[in-house]
């Protein structure tokens, strides 16, 4: 069936409300990536989110989207908090996948000889690749820490400084973290995982800086000069969230299956925001994502110590961590209105602009740094939000490039030791787990990250202050 789509702009498109959509649909995307996105169905997917109640303004994509669960990734949606829904699927199944970057004083001519033993260190330190569990064996009053005080479990624990909590959103910790609402199988998953990159799109990079868009910014996020090192981290809330995920849609499934039955979608599966299942999913979500927090904090620590090892006189700070796959409540202008919502992003990323009241202080008068990663072959950026950014997708942008085929046809039509020797022709080294988990990533898996920012900053969501480039990956 053919969608129709209402051009607004260059880059801005419209689905048009017919049918149960309750609101209409809005996408950002060239006619490039059009191209790309008509070939699978996150156009279908952005318009069946439109259906759902509560939903308020419009049912957003970002020029990264792709075919997801239910929501398409790069998918946003705000709901009322009076008659709005909370929804797995609106969040994803890897709870608070997100992206952290740490900043050192090193530059690329220091870094460079020395790559291939820097690798062999986090790869020793940081357990990547399905199954591999971490040497951190969570006892249950620890793991009841750590969902319930996300990063700074990891401070008190001498992993990280407070210094890492300051420069994270929402501090590595949401407030409503409810540990009874977790079930025994998530906590036997989570209880070995803390610390561990997993697999899939998931990776530690050793990235320089390539080019710097606004010096005052980069410099406020610690970002110098071209050429400086940084160390970009991706992960989540590995086999924990994903359990806390597949726990609450079966429960979802079985508590309103007549609800469900008529959803174009199984896993479009909600509740009411405000019922007992709604507000358990909540507190489990948030465990989940303080474990996710916890996480990349801990491998950032161990990316320190990894430096530490191999270079003398090192420094490694944090530049931001930010979350892609979750949902806040957050005070919201609606015509004029202030309300506030339950926001969903799920492959998309937060970016509050300047003087936002939630920016961390050190990043108020700029806005706070936007971690967007491209491929292991490819540039990813650091963005800011842009002054309008809060009228246009409740102050959401993409959250990568977006992939344009599935794991099994990349496998098919990538090999993963001829990836890591083109790689190495390009002078990026990568330490893998596996093969298969370098071809199931390759390069030409994914859309130009270059045109996602260009259309982001045209439509005016989010700015470049920096472009990175790769030097050496860690893959799982």
């Amino acid at each position: 069936m053919t969608i129709e789509l209402k051009r607004i702009n260059d880059v801005t498109w419209e689905i048009p409300m017919e049918g149960d959509m309750n609101v209409p649909g809005k996408i950002f995307l060239s006619d490039e990536l059009m191209k790309i996105v008509k070939e699978d169905k996150s156009i279908q997917q952005v318009k069946n989110v439109a259906s759902m109640p509560g939903i308020i303004k419009n049912s957003f994509a970002m020029p990264d989207m792709h075919m997801g669960y239910g929501f398409s990734i790069g998918g946003v949606a705000a709901f009322d908090m009076e008659n709005g829904v909370i929804t797995p699927g609106g969040i994803g199944f890897d709870i608070n996948c997100g992206v952290r970057l740490l900043a050192t004083n090193l530059t690329k001519e220091e870094v460079s000889p020395r790559i291939e033993e820097l690798l062999n260190q986090m790869f020793k330190r940081i357990p990547c690749g399905v199954g591999r569990g971490s040497e951190l064996k969570l006892t249950d009053e620890e793991l009841n820490k750590v969902m319930t005080q996300g990063a700074k479990w990891a401070v008190d624990n001498n992993m990280g400084v407070e210094d890492d909590l300051i420069h994270c959103e929402s501090n590595g910790k949401l407030d409503w973290a409810n540990p009874k609402k977790v079930s025994q199988k998530a906590r036997a998953r989570g209880r070995k995982q803390l610390g561990t990159l997993g697999a899939g799109n998931h990776f530690l990079e050793i990235q320089y800086v390539d080019k710097i868009y606004k010096p005052e910014v980069a410099k406020k996020f610690g970002i110098n000069k071209p050429n400086q090192v940084v160390v970009m981290i991706h992960c989540g809330s590995r086999g924990f969230g994903h359990q806390v995920c597949s726990d609450y849609l079966r429960r979802m499934e079985d508590e309103y299956d007549e609800l469900i039955s008529k959803l174009p979608e199984k896993d479009l599966a909600y509740a009411p925001f405000d019922s007992p299942i709604g507000q358990d999913y909540f507190g489990a979500m948030a465990c989940a994502a303080n474990f996710a927090w916890t996480n990349r904090h801990v491998i950032g620590h161990n990316v320190r110590k990894s430096f530490e090892r191999v270079f003398d006189k090192v420094e490694l700070k944090t530049v931001y961590d930010v979350a892609h796959n979750i949902a806040k409540i957050e005070d919201h202008k609606v015509e004029g209105v202030d309300k506030k919502l339950i926001v969903h992003r799920k492959g998309a990323t937060r970016c509050f602009p300047a003087k936002h009241p939630e920016n961390p202080k050190a990043y108020f008068d700029t806005g706070h740094p936007v971690l967007i990663p491209g491929s292991m072959g490819t540039a990813s950026y650091v963005m800011v939000g842009a002054p309008g950014t809060m009228d246009i997708a409740f102050g959401s942008t993409a959250h990568g490039a977006g992939r344009v085929m599935s794991r099994k046809q990349a496998n098919q039509e990538f090999k993963g030791e001829k990836v890591k020797q083109d790689l190495a022709k390009q002078n990026i080294i990568v330490k893998s787990a596996s093969y298969r988990g370098v071809s199931e990533e390759a390069p030409g898996v994914y859309k130009d990250i270059d045109e996602v920012i260009r259309v982001t900053q045209e439509a005016g969501i989010s700015e470049p202050v920096a472009r990175l480039k790769p030097m050496g990956v860690v893959k799982g």
